[in-house]
């Protein structure tokens, strides 16, 4: 179970809103609710529309006069780009906007192994081949040594990049970067592609209109994989990028669209997130960024086709390649269940693929809720792993905590990398239990809700005129509703049995509801039950009739206090991990006989049952997350039930006599406690 947040609106600041501008009340009071305290907030979020002049950026005129010069004099320039989504769609960008300049360019992409950011090999073969000037695209602020070496060989560095600079900046003829210090530029948060078209308006004298109209679509796609906000430029590059998508002339993209089933009249930003970035992406994690690169840039039909083919076959291999390695540690969780009592996930295996570890752990932050790092050892003894985490346990400050042990490691609050060597990982191991141990308290996984929906506010115009806040992502996400004592007046399975739609009752309005992947019979409520939702609202179009869709995002009994079920939640794991509980504590987790009896009941009702589900069924307040765990444990033991650790499900066993639960051996022990 998630911990659920419901921010407020401000129906009086919104309605203040409201006589400055034609929004709808819905919308306004959404955006009070997401902290907007008054109204310029809002007129800019909306008046982003104008991209600013692209020399305001530091360096860009000595960027844009260098390579003209090389343009000019037909010297050899090489576009040097990174390996993901936004690298390769940057990459595709410049070089085509170079040739059709006349410019005599080519293009270097590291595959994955080489790592991020340009490397010296690289730069000797690029000498080797003539290049007389580099160009980077999302990459190069941090390569102070690369950039020494260029010099050394006699070419020359241009830079253009978005991540964090150093102090001392690389040498180059110029380095383009919003980021840096002495940076005038008001917007800051540009993907490496939407640096790559700023430079390009740029070489066009400073003119966005051909490069916007050309290069949009791409940078669209770049700009939504790299996970930056979509506030500001960004949402004007992304809005124009998927106009121009519906009709674009990039055959790769056309040929993405059409293998993905993407209506192109619906396309959204997140059917770039979920359906295209992940292709492009596909091929820097298994075969080659090339793949991508060539397809963007081909200009034949078959040749893209041909392309295509090959990113949607690899994108399959990396959602095999990714169940396989999820396979391998459910099973390890169920051999060695106590892990599951950490503050967090330290999970190790042979030769897992490197380019997919990053999903697996974000898949793992997901299902079990916990910080974690999943780490793969190759045949030599050399470990690198991915991290992921919730905000409040930083994963950058928990490996400087553990750099003793670290040959490398990088990242940020929510993410990062590490390598070492696979005998330091026992170590690795206690130190990042040892800092995790340190903190008060662990977050964990949020349901948040933008704000309460009233029942009134359940009509197809309301919903409609959120549409002005698309398109939705990082710092903009797709709005979700709160809705308190939804009364279940029926269920019905959808897709046989794999989906549910709930027919539900809110504040008087007969209203349905979707749940996704949850059959009727893993609903952990029945007809007449009294239940918090969470829900995506959306209009849906079906024979030309316009009508609500509800997609639930998350579920509770009515009122339940979810802050109390990770209490009790931290308790057990502390319990299990050997802590010594107060008195009053032990007094309140040991199930009594009664209560046992209820549960075991509970249980007998379903075939199989995750705890939560349990937890949410029973709903009792004597009966915390803690005393229900410890029932379990204890059914377990006798011999009444099984439960399974990497799946979070219990189901009874066929009764063999009478058990004695108070002679098991957790009933002991915790009656042993009490003094």
């Amino acid at each position: 179970m998630k911990k659920w947040i419901i921010h407020n609106a401000d129906e009086k600041l919104a309605a203040e809103f409201m006589r400055q501008c034609d929004l709808s009340m819905l919308t306004l009071k959404l955006l009070t609710a997401r902290g907007f305290c008054d109204f310029q907030q809002v007129a800019d979020f909306f008046n982003s529309g104008e991209l600013e002049d692209p020399f305001i950026i530091a360096d860009m005129q000595n960027a844009a006069d260098t390579i003209n010069e090389y343009i000019d004099s037909y010297g050899k320039i090489c576009v040097y780009g990174d390996y993901d989504c936004d690298g390769v769609t940057a990459t595709a960008v410049l070089y085509s906007y170079l040739l059709n300049m006349g410019a005599n360019v080519c293009y270097y992409i590291n595959q994955r192994e080489e790592g991020y950011g340009m490397n010296l090999d690289a730069v000797r073969k690029l000498h080797d081949d003539g290049v007389e000037l580099i160009v980077t695209v999302d990459n190069g602020i941090s390569c102070v040594d690369e950039a020494e070496l260029i010099y050394e060989l006699g070419m020359k560095l241009v830079i253009t990049d978005h991540h964090q600079p150093p102090e001392v900046l690389p040498k180059a003829e110029a380095a383009v970067n919003p980021h840096r210090e002495d940076c005038p530029s008001f917007y800051k948060d540009l993907a490496g592609v939407g640096v790559a078209l700023k430079l390009c308006a740029a070489l066009d004298g400073g003119d966005y209109e051909a490069v916007v109209e050309q290069y949009a679509d791409i940078c669209a796609i770049g700009t939504v994989g790299d996970l930056v906000p979509l506030t500001g430029e960004n949402r004007t590059l992304v809005r124009k990028g998927l106009m121009y998508l519906k009709n674009s002339e990039n055959f790769a993209l056309n040929e993405l669209i059409a293998q993905s089933k993407i209506d192109r009249d619906k396309i959204t930003s997140s059917s770039l997130a979920y359906q295209l970035c992940p292709r492009i992406n596909a091929a820097g994690r298994f075969e080659s960024p090339l793949i991508a690169l060539e397809a963007l840039l081909a200009e034949e039909k078959s040749e893209a086709v041909s392309l295509v083919d090959r990113l949607v076959t690899l994108n399959e291999k990396r959602k095999q390649t990714e169940a396989e390695i999820y396979e391998e540690i459910k099973k390890y969780i169920d051999d060695n269940p106590e892990l599951l009592n950490d503050r967090v996930l330290i999970l190790a295996g042979k030769n897992w693929h490197h380019g997919v570890i990053g999903i697996v752990s974000s898949k793992v932050l997901e299902n079990y809720g916990k910080p974690n790092f999943i780490i793969s050892i190759d045949d030599e003894g050399n470990a690198r792993g991915s991290a992921r985490s919730f905000k409040g346990f930083n994963i950058h400050s928990c490996l400087t905590y553990a750099q003793d042990v670290l040959e490398k490691y990088g990242g940020h609050e929510c993410a990062g990398g590490l390598s070492l060597n696979s005998t330091d990982l026992p170590e690795f191991r206690r130190l990042v239990l040892e800092y995790a141990a340190n903190k008060k308290q662990m977050p964990c996984a949020l349901t948040e809700c933008d704000m309460l929906i009233r029942s009134d506010e359940l009509d197809v115009s309301s919903i409609k005129s959120l549409d002005v806040l698309q398109p939705y992502g990082v710092s903009n996400p797709q709005p979700v509703f709160y809705l308190p004592d939804c009364k279940v007046n029926a269920v019905f399975p959808l897709s046989g049995g794999k989906h549910s739609k709930l027919d539900l009752s809110y504040n008087g309005k007969r209203i349905q509801a979707l749940v996704f992947s949850v059959s009727p019979e893993k609903l952990f409520f029945g007809v007449g039950a009294h239940i918090d939702i969470a829900a995506h609202i959306e209009v849906n179009v079906f024979g030309g009739k316009e009508s609500l869709s509800i997609k639930v995002r998350d579920m509770k009994p009515h009122g339940m206090d979810t802050d109390k079920y990770h209490a009790a939640k931290d308790c057990y794991e502390r319990f299990a991990g050997g802590e010594l509980m107060p008195q009053n504590f032990l007094r309140k987790m040991i199930p009594q006989r009664q209560e046992l009896i209820a549960v075991y009941k509970t249980i007998a009702k379903h075939k199989e049952i995750s705890i939560d589900s349990l937890f949410m069924t029973i709903n009792h307040p004597a009966i915390n997350y803690c005393k229900l765990k410890l029932m379990t444990d204890v059914f377990c033991q006798a011999g009444l039930a099984e439960f399974s650790p990497s799946s979070g499900n219990i189901h009874l066993l066929p009764a063999n006599g009478k058990a004695d639960l108070e002679n098991t051996e957790m009933m002991r022990y915790l009656n042993g406690l009490l003094t």
